[in-house]
């Protein structure tokens, strides 16, 4: 009998390549959803966003900022849409630029529900799981900070509108050359509104228990993995998000609660085979997470920070933990686009510059420099 002398496979490093679905990643550095606002008034992404997004093409994936799929369900204020043929001609810049950098780049599409403001969406309806307005915070309009407005119940019309809405989107983000799509279900905008009881007291089949609360997302799922391929879909859900650390409103306290809804979603969301579950928590590695992991079935991106700096430390450390197959990182590729470089090499990083998080023109923005070469 022969006996085998193969050294066990190595464990991945953040630098080692991974794929989702079908989307063959360098490496396990994913760059996560940020507002920038320079999108301007018309929501068309220019040539200083191709930049932008350009500049940072060397990380394994780059998911774009949250992108709307219609006109109502802007979110704020210079924010980029995939509404229109010209919209998705600007995205087609970008994508491209990313492309010829040998990058991946996904479209997050959010649809912002209730966390809008009439002087955001130009006037229009505000839709939302029940009619219940946000107390939490004050959005940011044209006319300045303004309380946000007591939202309509959506119809199931209206809900199945939206669905197609989300589809609609998806098509045109993976026709303009997106490599996949990115469904925004956390952070309490409108997915995340139907998982959460404070923010959906319907009676019908989309409220009550947590399957009926997890169903419109599902059901959005399942809709644009049909329409674009399951292996080019993503979710992105914030499980136990609370107030503190979320500005939508949004505490979901009750841990039984929260299991009982996150749980029923993935479940029903496994058999589709979707590229990546990505999952915003401040315990990546805790038993939450990793049950959701388990019972989701694949591969499971994170991001342990919100309100704070992911480190080069913390995110190797993810990865060689085994607690996801990839890290979602924010702050750091904001002030470094060369971030892959700078990490894998261990070389200092770039001063964040918050002030200019949310401001117009390159400074902040596509301006940070890259490390001297020789």
């Amino acid at each position: 009998m022969s006996v085998s002398t193969s050294e066990p496979s190595p464990a991945p490093s953040l630098f080692s390549p991974v794929s989702l679905g079908r989307m063959a990643l360098a490496n396990r550095i994913v760059m996560a959803p940020l507002t920038r606002v320079r999108a301007g008034s018309s929501g068309i992404p220019g040539d200083l966003m191709a930049e932008y997004y350009r500049q940072r093409a060397s990380v394994g994936m780059i998911i774009t900022e949250g992108t709307f799929p219609d006109h109502a369900s802007q979110g704020w204020v210079g924010g980029p849409g995939i509404a229109t043929d010209e919209q998705a001609a600007g995205w087609q810049k970008v994508f491209e630029a990313v492309h010829a950098e040998g990058g991946r780049i996904v479209m997050q599409i959010q649809h912002a529900g209730r966390a809008t403001h009439p002087d955001i969406n130009g006037g229009r309806r505000i839709l939302a799981p029940s009619a219940i307005a946000i107390d939490a915070n004050t959005p940011f309009t044209e006319k300045g900070e303004r309380p946000f407005a007591v939202p309509e119940a959506m119809t199931t019309a209206e809900t199945r509108e939206a669905l197609e809405g989300f589809v609609a989107a998806a098509r045109r983000a993976v026709e303009a050359g997106a490599d996949g799509v990115e469904l925004h279900g956390a952070n309490g905008y409108l997915l995340h509104q139907f998982l959460y009881p404070g923010a959906n007291q319907r009676t019908d089949e989309y409220g009550g228990s947590p399957e009926n609360r997890a169903r419109f997302v599902v059901e959005v799922v399942t809709a644009v993995a049909k329409a674009v391929g399951a292996e080019r879909v993503g979710l992105r859900i914030s499980p136990g998000m609370t107030s503190e650390i979320l500005r939508q409103g949004v505490s979901e306290n009750d841990r039984d609660d929260v299991l009982a809804t996150y749980g029923a979603l993935v479940d029903q969301l496994r058999p589709l085979g979707l590229a990546y579950l990505s999952v915003l928590h401040g315990k990546p590695g805790g038993e939450l997470v990793q049950e959701l992991r388990q019972r989701f079935g694949g591969k499971l991106i994170v991001n342990s920070a919100f309100l704070w700096h992911t480190t080069r430390e913390e995110a190797m450390q993810r990865i060689e933990a085994g607690h996801a197959d990839a890290v979602v990182v924010g702050r750091a590729l904001i002030a470094n686009p060369d971030l892959v470089e700078r990490w894998k090499g261990g070389h200092p990083e770039n001063e964040l510059r918050p002030e200019l998080f949310y401001t117009q023109g390159a400074e902040g923005y596509t301006d940070y420099p890259f490390l001297q070469t020789a």
